[in-house]
């Protein structure tokens, strides 16, 4: 799914040298390579396409060429909803960028959580970051009530049993130890509601603060709640890499 109108078709290492990917003389050795396909089609040199509506892919991974499309990496405060829209006195987190072009979020991050969250109109890039099949990890760092045991580590990458089946962690590792808190990293590939609140709930560690310190390879310890900034052409491409390909 694409966000655009029709244009007229243009050369392919013109599209590749727009979007920043390359000079438009690598593109051409890039598209001599047999390395740059359209819509699954490996193109040769001189070959055209219409940039609102081609798939272009160097080496199988997506290099967006749309001239509309807007891609952000934002920090979603606490008690910012990470919706489209938001009826109530609460702020969404498309409040925090530009009104126009329109964006969605991807994903979700729960009102009390906080840390990195995309918002973009590419719908490509949104489904693949959020259908299943792909497992595209998400990495949070956890604020929690107690001193979890090795064996509570080894439960959370094994498997936690929750009221909507079961929960598990791809990777986790204990950060801090402060007095009567501890400080968890936590990488998930699967974006259930509250999901990382209820397993160490349903173990018995309250969250007092969770923050998405990473999506995909995709981190930015520079941003401070309520900012955002553009992704580079480079990170998109990274955040397509970064899943599973055998869906």
């Amino acid at each position: 799914m694409r966000f655009g109108h029709e244009t007229p078709p243009e050369r392919i290492q013109k599209l590749i040298a727009r979007s920043g990917y390359a000079s438009r003389r690598r593109a051409e050795i890039l598209i001599g390579q047999g390395r740059v396909t359209v819509d699954g089609v490996v193109v040769q040199l001189g070959a055209k396409a219409d940039p609102t509506s081609a798939r272009i892919a160097i080496d199988e991974i997506p290099l967006p060429v749309a001239p509309d499309l807007v891609y952000y990496l934002v920090y979603k405060p606490v008690g910012v909803v990470s919706t489209a829209h938001e009826p109530g006195p609460r702020r969404a987190v498309v409040d925090l960028v530009p009104a126009e072009p329109r964006v969605v979020p991807v994903g979700r991050l729960d009102v009390e959580s906080e840390g990195l969250i995309v918002l973009t109109n590419d719908g490509d890039l949104t489904l693949y970051m959020t259908h299943p099949r792909f497992g595209v990890e998400k990495t949070y760092t956890a604020l929690i009530e107690g001193s979890p045991s090795a064996v509570t580590i080894r439960r959370l990458t094994q498997g936690v049993e929750l009221e909507d089946g079961l929960a598990r962690a791809v990777r986790v590792r204990q950060v801090a130890q402060h007095h009567d808190s501890a400080m968890i990293e936590i990488v998930m590939n699967e974006g259930r509601k509250r999901e990382v609140r209820r397993m160490l709930s349903e173990l018995g560690y309250p969250v007092q603060r969770l923050v998405r310190t990473a999506i995909g390879p995709i981190t930015d310890r520079t941003l401070e709640p309520g900012t955002y900034r553009e992704l580079s052409v480079m990170e998109v491409r990274r955040l397509y890499s970064s899943g599973t390909h055998d869906g």
